[in-house]
């Protein structure tokens, strides 16, 4: 077979091919999606073919210890640089397009940006970036100043039209990377990501450790994700205080069931917290605060019902891993959801509260609805696999 050719859907290499990859989303330590993106990714990546030896590029002043098991594979090598970002790294890269970050590996093939931060690459070395959404172009008000800004310093229209290839996390990115920064559709590939294997239904006893930890009710509907404007969650609650109260109204005898709200705050939040201190049912409201990653499966199984009534995603993992945890979910039908959840949730318009308490009456009270959608959820999320995810990633990157 002669190099470059194709066999079957694979790609076979036949001569050492040297990829760079940019960890800087890794740096600060915080878990995102787009760092669950990163790590997931890599963790089958970087395996796939002893023939590519990938250089992975970290820089930070100040950057946390980074302990993965695919760190310590032999066609592995982490180089690390301490130049701050902010004062001068970010600063040269945008006005001088130094230092080169091939260069400062040692030199590479190819190189890929798991998100559109300034990275200078020479010119013989081809850049793939993977674009995860684009709602701050959508939605700007959804994000704090600071964060405006630093969009605005990183000029995404202009990192989408340097790269030779970009990846797409959704048909709906693809499509607004050609809508609003006019980028040629052939130089776009849609790359679902995965559902870790860890998001499973599991058995009830399995689940009590998460139910004592974060002292959780025996009914309850779930949100799960960051705590900030984007995710609607003061709509969610005037959704719930509807819900509970159509609830009261029905003839049906049904436990009333507690909202638990987790994940870290963002911005803005202080509306949030006052939204549900005002309601009528705050004592069944609950923050629970930051979820340990090795609690999130359970805490996914031990929920009655996953709402998660966002108004804008990229891809969205909170809702493919309730689905894939067997859990009933209701979300949004905006941005990438309908692509993602198809028909196995219930899609609402998120700026309709009626609507949202509307679904969640529906799936607390019609134990068939219920049902189905727990099936219909967990065929779902077998589509969306990080092997999947990592074997397409590797082939734009090789061809």
């Amino acid at each position: 077979m002669r190099e470059g050719e194709k066999e079957g859907v694979g790609f076979v290499i036949c001569r050492k091919m040297i990829i760079g990859i940019d960890l800087r989303v890794l740096a600060r330590g915080t878990r995102s999606g787009i760092e669950e993106y990163a790590i997931n990714l890599l963790s089958r990546l970087l395996s796939l073919d002893k023939n590519v030896q990938f250089k992975l590029f970290c820089n930070a002043f100040k950057q946390v210890e980074l302990n993965y098991d695919w760190l310590k594979l032999p066609n592995v090598e982490l180089k690390k640089f301490y130049f701050p970002n902010r004062f001068i790294f970010d600063p040269a890269a945008k006005f001088l397009k130094l230092p080169k970050i091939d260069k400062l590996l040692g030199g590479c093939d190819a190189f890929l940006a798991p998100h559109f931060l300034l990275a200078p690459i020479s010119r013989n070395c081809k850049k793939i970036i993977t674009f995860h959404d684009l709602s701050f172009e959508y939605f700007p008000e959804f994000f704090p100043w600071r964060k405006r800004f630093w969009h605005v310093s990183l000029a995404p229209r202009a990192r989408a039209r340097e790269a030779d290839k970009i990846i797409a996390v959704s048909q709906s990115t693809k499509e607004d990377l050609i809508d609003l920064y006019g980028v040629a559709e052939e130089k776009i590939r849609v790359i679902y990501s995965g559902v870790g294997e860890e998001f499973k239904p599991l058995l009830k006893q399995e689940c009590q450790a998460a139910a004592r930890k974060y002292n959780l009710p025996d009914n309850f509907i779930l949100y799960f994700g960051t705590l900030e404007p984007r995710k609607n969650i003061v709509g969610l609650i005037k959704a719930y205080e509807i819900f509970r109260a159509k609830l009261l109204m029905s003839d049906i005898n049904s436990l009333s069931p507690a909202l638990i709200l987790a994940g870290n705050k963002g911005w803005l939040y202080d509306e949030i917290f006052n939204a549900a201190k005002n309601s009528p049912y705050a004592g069944d409201i609950k923050f629970i605060g930051f979820i340990e990653p090795a609690d999130k499966p359970q805490l996914f199984n031990l929920a009655s019902l996953f709402v998660y009534p966002s108004f804008f995603e990229g891809f969205g993992f909170p809702p493919l891993e309730a689905m894939a945890c067997g859990v009933p979910t209701i979300t949004s039908h905006t941005s990438s959801f309908p692509e993602v959840v198809a028909d196995s949730a219930l899609m609402v318009d998120p700026y309709n509260y009626e609507e949202i308490a509307w679904a969640m009456q529906e799936v607390w009270l019609d134990a068939n609805l219920k049902k189905s959608l727990m099936a219909d959820g967990l065929e779902r999320a077998k589509i969306f696999s990080w092997d999947k995810c990592a074997r397409e990633t590797l082939d734009c990157l090789i061809t």
